[in-house]
């Protein structure tokens, strides 16, 4: 299995803080889309950072593409396009001056690709980046990403804040990006429901430690959680469960096979579950 971004062993502290990141190591096949999901301050864009090499790890090692990135690498560089929360473009330009910067700036900068991206969004070409919408914005972000030709996306909630109809114009490009099998994503965000559409792998994070890396297909469709009453709950055994959280009226047992739980513990009602809940019952929950 070819990897496009292979994580490991990495850690991060920052002095007086509290937070660091903690041994992280997953790591993200090529043809692939893996989200990259967790609470506000878990330590997602201090990952993010870290494969940029725009804060300096610890320890650990990172490679992109088959290749350590050091701070002279322009030519990796090339091959990695980056869209974050907030897309900073010099307000004064417009969509075709900023291609000129573009082309100055990646040797491998089409524009013919830029074209046939900001014409699919309908971006207007001679008006300032000042009177873009969020939205709109975003979407410059993501055209201007992918015309230098990356093999490695790595996104960071790029698509928070949009309507639900500009998230799948932008889903599907990002789909499209990945149909060639050298092209990989890292996609973090806060909408569970645009990840479950398009991600193959989801990685949790939590105070700056991995907590689980699935197939996104298992998650949906092999975990599940159990609905107990705290009768039925004692009589699950330890290896059986997850997580578990204690409510008003029940307690929710997170499961990895929901299928086989069900068999062995008949009278309980497992529910399909999100990666919503998932995340919550991981973070919020008791081992």
């Amino acid at each position: 299995m070819n990897l496009s971004l292979e994580i490991t062993g990495l850690t991060k502290s920052y002095a007086g803080s509290g937070f660091m990141l903690d041994n992280v190591s997953f790591s993200v096949p090529s043809g692939t889309i893996m989200g990259f999901v967790g609470e506000n301050g878990a330590g997602k864009t201090t990952t993010i950072k870290s494969i940029l090499n725009t804060v300096q790890m610890d320890s650990g090692t990172i490679r992109l593409l088959g290749r350590e990135m050091k701070d002279t690498d322009t030519v990796l560089r090339e091959d990695i396009g980056v869209v974050l929360d907030s897309a900073n473009f010099p307000a004064v330009l417009t969509p075709a001056k900023l291609a000129k910067v573009m082309h100055g700036v990646y040797k491998q900068w089409d524009q013919e690709v830029y074209a046939k991206l900001t014409g699919k969004f309908s971006l207007p070409m001679n008006q300032k980046i000042s009177g873009f919408s969020r939205g709109m914005t975003m979407k410059l972000a993501i055209a201007a990403a992918l015309s230098h030709h990356p093999k490695l996306l790595i996104l960071d909630e790029a698509t928070s804040g949009l309507d639900p109809v500009t998230r799948e114009e932008i889903l599907e490009v990002f789909l499209e990006f990945v149909e060639d099998e050298r092209h990989a994503i890292l996609m973090s965000s806060h909408i569970t429901s645009d990840l479950e559409k398009i991600a193959d792998y989801i990685t949790f994070i939590h105070q700056g430690q991995i907590i689980l890396t699935a197939m996104k297909d298992e998650l949906i469709y092999d975990y599940g959680v159990a609905r107990c009453t705290s009768g039925q709950f004692q009589s699950i055994a330890e290896g059986d469960r997850l997580a578990y959280r204690v409510r008003e009226h029940q307690i929710d047992v997170l499961v990895e096979d929901k299928q086989g739980f069900g068999q062995k513990y008949s009278g309980v009602t497992v529910d399909q579950v999100s990666i919503d809940e998932i995340l919550l019952l991981l973070v919020k929950g008791e081992k």
